[in-house]
């Protein structure tokens, strides 16, 4: 019944909900409704965490890749050695969603036609957290935050350099100076 509403109206949905938590046993321990989970449980797909599927890193990440380059617009075509490295080596507490951060960091930083291990930012994340402000150089923050802000604005110079409080050729100068006309 709609909220306010006498009458019972039928709807077909179907619900996909995901969790890293143990559904059955959480349920055990009445952490959670054991009626819905009979509900929603129909079907169990158990997909293992990135660290337990190294064969699929260079996948995900070339199809990240290719997605981030596109939307910040840059030639970058691949990643070099070291960073294909970096990518097996890594342990990915974050999962795919770490990758993923990890790469569209890669992209924005990478000044070249691909993307290096240094700009993945891997070393600060394996040490025990995400990598910090404080790690990167100025000129990589600048070049970070005109590119995410440039996206925000899908491309638009002009509302970007007024969102980071820049005149227009101030904003001009920056893009030359970081290679991103």
């Amino acid at each position: 019944e709609r909220v306010g509403s006498s009458a019972t109206r039928r709807v077909n949905v179907r619900v996909l909900a995901a969790t890293n938590a143990d559904v059955n046993a959480e349920a055990a321990a009445g952490r959670f409704r054991q009626d819905l989970l009979f509900r929603l449980n129909t079907i169990e797909i158990h997909i293992p965490p990135l660290r337990d599927r190294k064969e699929d890193v260079d996948l995900l990440a070339h199809h990240f890749l290719h997605g981030y380059a596109q939307r910040y617009r840059k030639n970058i075509s691949g990643f070099d050695p070291a960073a294909i490295k970096a990518l097996h080596e890594h342990a990915w507490p974050g999962n795919v969603r770490e990758l993923d951060h990890a790469v569209e960091r890669g992209v924005l930083l990478s000044p070249g036609p691909s993307v290096r291990a240094a700009d993945l930012g891997l070393r600060a994340q394996a040490a025990g957290g995400p990598a910090k402000l404080e790690e990167m150089s100025l000129d990589e923050v600048e070049r970070y935050l005109i590119q995410r802000t440039l996206s925000r604005h899908e491309g638009n110079v002009s509302q970007a350099a007024k969102a980071l409080g820049l005149s227009r050729s101030a904003m001009y100068r920056r893009l030359q100076k970081h290679g991103l006309e």
